[in-house]
Formats: structure tokens, C-alpha cells, sequence
């Protein structure tokens, strides 16, 4: 037979349990803040209103309302519905792009590795520095919609059928009717 060694409980001191239950309610707030902010190697994603449906993929252009920020808090970008494909833009945001859902509002906080590294970000026509080398980003996004590469080219295409066909009608928008 094995042996089985026995160990008495003790008392649970004064104020211990007080102690515990503020543990496990710290754990269980500490939890639930995880289930809403995400980490993906360094990257953070915050689900500030959720979305719904499928996520954008690496090959979808996506509909956005933006605002960028430095870490000071300092505004560096801001855009209102702009189209972009997922893949043209800094790993950190293509990465952020892919975890959200249409309507959804998100805060992205991306670290300089996934930002532009040591390179300064000058602003083309002044030549003045916007975004410090090494710099993490804050980027509140909304993602308003989203439509793969091929989707575009098809209407693309459609609207380009449309011109040609309205290019080739007669002048006057419509077949010559008999003069009475």
C-alpha cells in the first residue's frame, strides 16, 4: 500500500480573505481587458466597438476612417474614408486590418519594428520630420467596408463597359425618333 501524506489546513488569517477575493477579482477584470485588447508580436489590437462578418484578408482593399498618433500624442495622419489595399501599408496596420470587421472600431498600437524601424518619415514637401525614427504608433481605425482585389477589377471592368457603351450611343442620349 502507498502511503498518503496528510496535511491539516490552517485557519485562514484576518484580512487573508479579503486578500483573496480582491486577488480573484483582479484576475478575472485582468482577464476579461485581455479578451478585448490582443497582442500579436508586439502589435496590439483594441476592440473599442466590435464589427461582424469576416475579417479583410492580405489581398483586399479595405474602407477606413483613421487617425494616427505618436507616442506623445501628437496627431501625424488622419484620413476619412479612405480606400487602401491591405498589403500597401505598414506591416503593423496590414497586420491590424486582418483581426477586424466591418463597422468595427479598433485602436492599433504598433510598435516601431512593425512601423518604419529607423527610418524618419518627412513630410515630402516641407522636408520636415512627421514621424520620428523609432517611433511606436497609435492609430484609431474604423473599418467601414471592405471588397477583395477582384471584386474591384470586376467593377472596374463594368464601369469601363459602361464608358464604351456610352461613348459609342448617338449624341442626343437617344435614338433619333421621327420629326412629326
Amino acid at each position: 500500500m502507498s502511503e498518503i501524506t496528510r496535511v491539516p489546513l490552517q485557519p485562514v488569517g484576518k484580512g487573508s480573505l479579503t486578500r483573496i477575493w480582491i486577488g480573484v477579482i483582479l484576475a478575472l477584470l485582468i482577464g476579461a481587458t485581455a479578451a478585448w485588447a490582443t497582442r500579436y508580436q508586439g502589435l496590439v489590437v483594441e476592440t473599442l466597438t466590435a464589427g461582424s462578418g469576416p475579417s479583410p484578408t492580405v489581398g483586399d482593399v479595405v474602407l477606413v476612417n483613421y487617425v494616427g498618433h505618436l507616442a506623445s500624442g501628437k496627431e501625424f495622419d488622419k484620413g476619412s474614408q479612405v480606400a487602401m489595399p491591405v498589403e500597401g501599408v505598414i506591416p503593423g496596420f496590414s497586420q491590424g486590418l486582418q483581426k477586424m470587421q466591418r463597422k468595427g472600431k479598433y485602436k492599433l498600437i504598433i510598435p516601431a519594428a512593425l512601423a518604419y524601424g529607423a527610418q524618419d518619415q518627412k513630410n515630402p514637401s516641407t522636408g520636415e520630420v512627421v514621424i520620428p525614427a523609432n517611433s511606436d504608433l497609435t492609430f484609431d481605425v474604423e473599418l467601414l467596408d471592405f471588397k477583395s482585389a477582384a471584386e474591384i477589377e470586376q467593377r472596374r471592368q463594368m464601369l469601363q463597359q459602361l464608358q464604351q457603351q456610352m461613348g459609342s450611343a448617338p449624341k442626343g442620349g437617344a435614338e433619333s425618333a421621327p420629326q412629326p
